[in-house]
């Protein structure tokens, strides 16, 4: 019998790319760096934070999709609430965190919980409130510096960016995986 696997089983949704369903690793507030085991499909605990800091919002991919990096897109959810590991819920997407993690591509798409009624207003990255970039830069570039790596935030750009980037990252998985 094979795994049921959350990247491979679970559809990315009908409004694609402008909404998109996430499958959330890590909630917000979270000291541990939890990823999705390819093989198996279960959570792992990679590791628990070297810094004193703590994700500042839901963090998880994107099923069905393949980055740059040879993982699913990468997606930070807000919402009021920290949402529980291995938790699929819509998100509306708003904008793209473009990164650099160890001179690769580590694009971050930055999304709204669609059935938040405190976000799901907003529909791009320059509707926040422009410390919430400083911070969500701030947590990228220095949570991995007690490791002795190097993570560059390029820039934020808008939903139409990020909508490109998830087309993209649909077409590299289809011809991945489906073909």
């Amino acid at each position: 019998m094979k795994n049921f696997n959350p990247w491979h089983h679970v559809p990315i949704g009908n409004g694609q790319p402008e909404m998109v369903q996430a499958i959330i690793e890590i909630p917000k507030g979270s000291k541990a760096k939890y990823e999705l085991d390819k093989e198996t499909g279960m959570l792992r605990l990679d590791r628990v934070l070297f810094s004193s800091v703590n994700y500042p919002e839901n963090y998880g991919f994107i099923p069905q999709t393949l980055g740059e990096d040879h993982d699913p897109l990468d997606i930070l959810v807000l919402s009021q609430i920290d949402v529980q590991p291995l938790c699929i819920l819509e998100a509306k997407v708003i904008g793209v965190m473009r990164m650099i993690d160890n001179d690769e591509a580590d694009d971050k798409i930055i999304a709204v919980a669609k059935n938040d009624m405190s976000v799901n207003h907003i529909n791009d990255v320059s509707e926040l409130p422009k410390h919430f970039a400083l911070e969500l830069k701030n947590f990228f570039e220095d949570y991995k510096k007690l490791e002795n790596k190097t993570v560059r935030v390029e820039e934020f750009q808008n939903a139409a960016m990020a909508k490109e980037i998830i087309q993209q990252a649909i077409t590299d998985y289809q011809q991945e995986f489906k073909n």
